[in-house]
């Protein structure tokens, strides 16, 4: 019989955040919840399982490894890795011995690669194979001694492992008589015994990761975050998804490069004592597969894994009644494909309802989570237990009473340390209020009504003005989806000589819908119907694909930067 969470007994309504965060590491987190059910699945991968015993030991072992490399308290090592268990074993290892994992997307461009690199000035590297072309043409320029090699199939099962290496072996290019080169194999047999470091007197607040921001600014930031941040964030989810449990499972989607998935869906299942399945890379035609075989309890994802979901062939054959929560995050939640979810689970004998989440990578994950008694849809729900928000006037620390608009900020455990090397962002984003608590400014706009749910409204910097008058591109963009012929819509603005500013659509039709002048005034009719005359947009343009960031989000300032070239006299 699996024991109550072990986490559980640090909750205390007696303290500020309403529960203790205990002085341990991430990997000491960790313990804690392998003590209490050593024979419980802690991760899975294409079939091949982990116990969260083994898990320790697989940790420890390779905690020597990085130790024997020469790595040591403090050193930042730099992890291009997908969702491996190698990738998930690296992060606790180093942390294991007080080191930093610094985590890249393992599609970043090989100048993009080099320069975080150097910004850290990591002296070791762990990637995946397929990133060793990129490595080989950079390492000399960087601060780089020892590279390890992991594949993706490192930790599949055998027959599989053989498959994989096939279809890759063309990929891995690299000098493999190159003595800074190591395979996973080879690494992992320079283990040797290392004592853990445990912090103490609160140490825990020093750096023990760092993500990296979606650069919406054009500026990418390294954003330090601590071993409180992650483990704050694991008791929080711990009280607030009360009914999860020890062999309950949670699908490892969303990359560890970002908070949302190394926080959500590796460091808090650990710490339900819950099992992460570890999917490296989405495949929307596998999704039915891997949603039958798997039967995850929880669902986390951004809208357009949602949307997959009620696309993807076969997940109609799915009986849903295994989850126990969908949760939404990373981007807004159309009503639309809210309404089309909630039919399509309530069709398909599921209880729940798709709850939607609010977090950003300074955060760690989630702040808010429309969830139990704090649900209310069309609003993020209410900060999570321990965490505080308040709306203030836009470059003010100015906090507005219930119902208006103003900046979102956020004041909790799991706010940054701050950005590494970078006094003047994090002066700017990090600020202290009148009552002397430091506050995250989130650069979103929201309102926060009577009954204390936050109601998202957009980002500020998306804001155009238009004749004097505010107009919000996800208004425009709710709208114009409503439309049955539309798949996607992201409005930025055009340069006006009279008007400052107007809107311009970018839209994505479904299949079968004519690319024509028509389909244009059809859809600016619409807008009339339901948008004030100065919100309608003034220009629109069909395409077949949106460009994303490296963090698969909408690439607002490249579509931003075409359209300022559109100057409308």
């Amino acid at each position: 019989m699996v024991s109550a969470n072990p986490f559980f007994k640090y909750e205390n309504s007696e303290l500020p955040l309403g529960f203790e965060v205990p002085d341990v590491s991430m990997f000491g987190m960790l313990k804690i919840a392998a003590e209490s059910q050593p024979d419980s699945l802690a991760y899975e991968y294409f079939g091949t399982k982990c116990t969260f015993g083994n898990l320790v030991k697989k940790i420890e072992e390779i905690s020597g490894a990085y130790y024997a490399l020469g790595v040591r308290k403090g050193d930042i090592v730099t992890i291009i890795m997908p969702n491996t268990p190698e990738a998930v074993i690296s992060i606790y290892a180093l942390n294991r011995i007080g080191a930093v994992a610094n985590i890249l997307h393992p599609l970043s461009a090989q100048e993009e690669i080099k320069n975080h690199i150097n910004r850290v000035k990591s002296k070791v590297l762990l990637c995946v194979d397929i990133c060793t072309e990129k490595i080989s043409k950079i390492i000399d320029k960087t601060s780089v001694k020892k590279a390890i090699v992991a594949s993706a199939g490192n930790s599949m099962p055998f027959v599989m492992k053989k498959l994989y290496a096939l279809k890759c072996i063309k990929i891995f290019k690299y000098d493999k008589s190159d003595k800074r080169y190591l395979s996973w194999s080879e690494f992992a047999e320079k283990s040797r015994t290392v004592a853990e470091y445990s912090p103490k007197d609160g140490e825990n607040r020093e750096v023990a990761v760092i993500l990296h921001s979606g650069g919406t600014t054009g500026t990418p930031k390294d954003i330090m975050l601590s071993n409180y941040n992650f483990n704050a964030f694991g008791i929080q989810a711990v009280l607030t998804l009360r009914d999860v449990k020890a062999g309950d499972k949670i699908l490892a989607i969303l990359p560890i490069f970002h908070g949302f998935g190394l926080g959500v869906c590796v460091h808090v299942s650990f710490c339900f004592g819950a099992c992460s399945v570890l999917i490296p890379q989405f495949n929307a035609k596998k999704f039915a597969g891997i949603l039958k075989k798997y039967k995850p309890t929880m669902l986390f994802g951004v809208p357009t894994l949602y949307d997959a979901l009620l696309k993807a062939k076969g997940t109609d054959k799915i009986d849903f009644s295994f989850l126990k929560y969908a949760v939404s995050g990373g981007d807004t939640l159309p009503e639309k494909l809210e309404n089309s979810v909630n039919e399509f689970l309530a069709a398909h004998n599921s209880s729940i309802k798709i709850c939607e989440g609010y977090g950003m990578t300074e955060g760690l994950a989630a702040l808010s989570l429309s969830v139990g008694e704090n649900h209310k849809s069309r609003t993020i729900g209410k900060p999570l237990i321990g965490t505080e928000m308040c709306v203030v006037e836009p470059g003010t620390t100015n906090v507005l009473p219930a119902g208006e608009d103003g900046e979102l900020c956020v004041s909790g455990p799991t706010v940054m340390i701050g950005y590494r090397n970078n006094p003047e962002e994090t002066k700017n984003t990090l600020r202290v209020h009148a009552d002397g608590k430091v506050w995250l400014h989130t650069g979103d706009m929201a309102a926060i009504d009577e009954g204390g749910f936050v109601h998202y409204k957009l980002r500020i910097k998306r804001m155009m003005i238009t004749s004097g008058f505010n107009v919000y591109p996800t208004q425009i963009e709710s709208v114009v989806e409503e439309l049955d012929f539309v798949e996607k819509c992201v409005v930025v603005s055009v340069p006006h000589q009279y008007k400052k500013e107007v809107a311009k659509a970018y839209i994505v039709l479904k299949n079968g819908k004519e690319k024509s002048d028509e389909t244009k005034e059809e859809i600016r009719a619409y807008c009339k119907k339901k948008l004030m005359h100065y919100s309608v947009p003034y220009k629109y343009e069909f395409v077949d694909l949106l460009p994303k960031t490296a963090y698969n989000k909408i690439d607002f300032m490249k579509l931003q930067k075409e359209s300022a070239r559109e100057a409308v006299c």
